[in-house]
């Protein structure tokens, strides 16, 4: 018998041995799958915990550098288009969001190339700091269709109320950050905008180009802006041409393992579930909207169930 002979003998496999090692094989990879996703989700989630972490110590710089100011959600449109250009850290920007201005206070730029024409407000896409976009949600990126929100009706919303008279009034500005009580009040969390109050079934994918059409069913669209749990006809909701219409609401996105990572004003964050924060879900996943629903007890930055200011008559 020739050696190559010896050497397929000794070393060869029989086709049931190599159905048992794929059979193997097979079992382990079953057993491993389901681990790795699991990490991957822990990873994401622990990272999107960081960003929020770094968000909320711009926002505490912006204040220690501004007289004690929180940080505005979004500035008002005013009438004269020189007014609505704002400094950044990296250049000017037409009506930059919160996150704009806490990078730049920060100096982790949201925008890698800032733009001062109306026409870029809201497209923009935030392809600054890597801080700014969730892992879960990464393609949630231009300016307004976004994927953090922002607790602005209690912390600083500058857009102006509709009181009669033509008078240019904030409807909650300004806010003093040592008002606050940081510990117990959201800054900041994953959202998922305008969508959250319609059954999921009706929910669209993100429009991350920041266009309006079907917005108002598109997740994470006006996602920048954080509405609290309760409000009333008179509350100014995400999407300020939906004034009055409570079913386009916005809250935060349970993208992480069914929960959403929170940031608190005095720098820590958690996961929680929505019904933990305070909103009332039904139950086909719709935020529920009306005053009779939920406790801003988290939001309020007074630690009590308050109403946010109303856009009738301003800062109560």
């Amino acid at each position: 018998m020739r050696a190559s002979q010896l050497h397929n003998e000794a070393f060869g496999f029989t086709l049931i041995e190599l159905l048992v090692s794929i059979a193997i094989i097979g079992v382990l990879l079953a057993l491993l799958l389901p681990a790795l996703a699991s990490s991957r989700e822990l990873t994401q989630k622990l990272v999107c915990l960081s960003n929020t972490r770094q968000t909320a110590i711009g926002w505490q710089f912006y204040a220690n550098e501004n007289d004690d100011l929180s940080v505005p959600g979004q500035p008002g449109r005013f009438a004269d288009e020189q007014d609505n250009i704002y400094q950044l850290g990296n250049g000017r920007q037409y009506r930059p969001r919160w996150f704009a201005v806490i990078g730049a206070a920060a100096g982790f730029d949201a925008y890698s190339i800032p733009s001062e024409r109306r026409e870029d407000e809201h497209s923009l896409a935030v392809d600054g700091a890597a801080v700014f976009l969730c892992p879960k949600a990464d393609t949630w990126s231009s300016s307004r269709n976004f994927g953090y929100g922002y607790n602005y009706q209690f912390l600083g919303n500058t857009r102006f109320t509709s009181i009669d008279g033509g008078i240019d009034k904030f409807v909650n500005f300004p806010v003093r950050a040592s008002s606050i009580d940081s510990s117990s009040t959201v800054m900041s969390a994953d959202s998922l905008g305008s969508a959250a109050g319609k059954p999921e079934s009706l929910r669209t994918p993100n429009r991350s180009d920041g266009s309006r059409d079907s917005e108002r069913f598109a997740e994470g669209g006006h996602g920048y802006a954080l509405d609290p749990p309760r409000i009333s006809e008179s509350s100014d909701i995400c999407d300020p041409r939906s004034r009055g219409t409570l079913e386009d609401r916005s809250a935060p996105h349970k993208r992480h393992s069914g929960k959403t990572n929170v940031q608190f004003v005095d720098g820590h964050a958690k996961t929680m579930t929505l019904e933990e924060l305070g909103y009332s879900v039904g139950d086909q996943n719709e935020v529920r909207a009306g005053n009779e629903h939920g406790s801003n007890r988290f939001f309020s930055g007074v630690s009590r169930d308050v109403l946010p200011p109303s856009i009738l008559t301003g800062k109560l």
